[in-house]
């Protein structure tokens, strides 16, 4: 199977108890007993969708299809992640108890959000990473030390973090499972100005005395999280976990006129909607409004997911472009800003960064076991 056919596979797989037509298309797929497995765990594992495909094929009756030694492995790690999702919606449900109780409440983002709203059939599907939420500015300082008082440490324990303009640096608290991203913003300073906490909070969803956003919120942010903070509108590229995500919110919600309200975000939300709608057989809860910049957008992507020396040299290019767009924004601020100027000048003489910098360039040896 090339990459192409095993995307395209995964990505019916996620959308067979919903979507009659893919249903139909996979059983056939898969009575042929030519499926590259290999290439489809690693594919799904690449993209966090492991456990979700598990649950879709196990709901549709399909399992009967697959090597039984897959089977088991599959059992095993979606049994794991749902332990840890448990742990997870736990963890969430005592921060909210600890915020609520100090006058502070949180609105929860992402994975956890979609945990605690109950979006997944089995809450073993979903892979989530941090708990992230947001809140209003005014009580962005107070909330830092509720949960620094409550046992919340820096992941990275550094005597200088960079200025974060979204969320403080990561926490960690002994004992539990997930690191805590408290938000201040939702997007990067370019598209902040269009979704941001003044937005979400006129319409969140109040769900077991947790504060989740609206299914049109959540759609927005599931594509907005790839394509702006994780620079996926350069890469034209998909991640899957991404957009399961949105294919789930989009039977809860109107995909095509959520976007209405942006500007600058439209054009970026509109061509991951499209490949969405690509990589899942054009459901009609997918359907997006068509523009030269979504064609234009689609054509490189669908060249790529058939050329894989093509995919590569794109990737390769648009992250060394993105690397020195950094690199040279973190010097223009400097210039301007304080705070900037201060963790330059501290990150620039720091002995260790610059041990790992003279390694990276092949001019010194690392230390042994390092």
């Amino acid at each position: 199977m090339t990459y192409k056919e095993v995307l395209f596979f995964v990505g019916k797989c996620l959308t067979i108890n919903y979507e009659k037509h893919n249903k139909n298309i996979v059983e056939n797929e898969l009575k042929t007993n030519h499926i590259d497995w290999d290439a489809v765990v690693k594919l799904s594992t690449a993209h966090y969708v492991f456990p979700a495909l598990y649950c879709n094929l196990k709901r549709a009756g399909f399992l009967p299809y697959l090597p039984e030694e897959l089977v088991n492995y599959m059992v095993h790690i979606t049994d794991l992640n749902r332990a840890r999702n448990q742990q997870i919606i736990a963890q969430a449900q005592e921060i909210n108890a600890l915020l609520v109780a100090n006058g502070i409440t949180p609105i929860f983002l992402k994975g956890t959000g979609n945990l605690l709203e109950g979006l997944y059939e089995d809450v073993g599907e979903r892979m989530v990473g941090d708990i992230d939420f947001i809140f209003s500015k005014e009580d962005y300082t107070k909330t830092i030390e509720v949960l620094s008082n409550f046992g919340y440490t820096k992941v990275h324990d550094t005597t200088y973090d960079y200025p974060m303009f979204k969320h403080y640096p990561r926490l960690q608290k002994k004992g539990n499972i997930a690191a805590v991203e408290i938000h201040k913003e939702l997007l990067l300073e370019t598209y902040a100005d269009e979704f941001h906490y003044n937005l979400v909070q006129k319409d969140p969803q109040l769900l077991g005395g947790v504060y989740v956003l609206s299914y049109e919120n959540q759609l927005s942010l599931s594509i907005i999280a790839k394509q702006i903070n994780d620079a996926g509108f350069y890469y034209k590229n998909i991640a899957l976990r991404n957009a399961y995500d949105v294919f789930l919110l989009s039977k809860k919600t109107h995909a095509k006129t959520a976007f209405t309200k942006f500007d600058k975000l439209k054009t970026p939300l509109e061509c991951f909607l499209a490949s969405c709608y690509e990589i899942f057989n054009k459901p009609t809860s997918l359907e997006y409004l068509s523009s030269k910049e979504t064609e234009a957008y689609l054509e490189v992507f669908n060249k790529q997911i058939l050329n894989d020396g093509f995919r590569k040299k794109q990737y390769k290019t648009t992250k060394n472009k993105l690397f020195l767009k950094s690199r040279l924004k973190i010097v223009y601020k400097s210039l301007f800003d304080k705070a900037h100027r201060t963790w330059l000048l501290k990150r620039i003489t720091d002995k260790s960064w610059q041990q790992e910098k003279l390694v990276q360039l092949g001019l010194k040896k690392p230390k042994p076991n390092a």
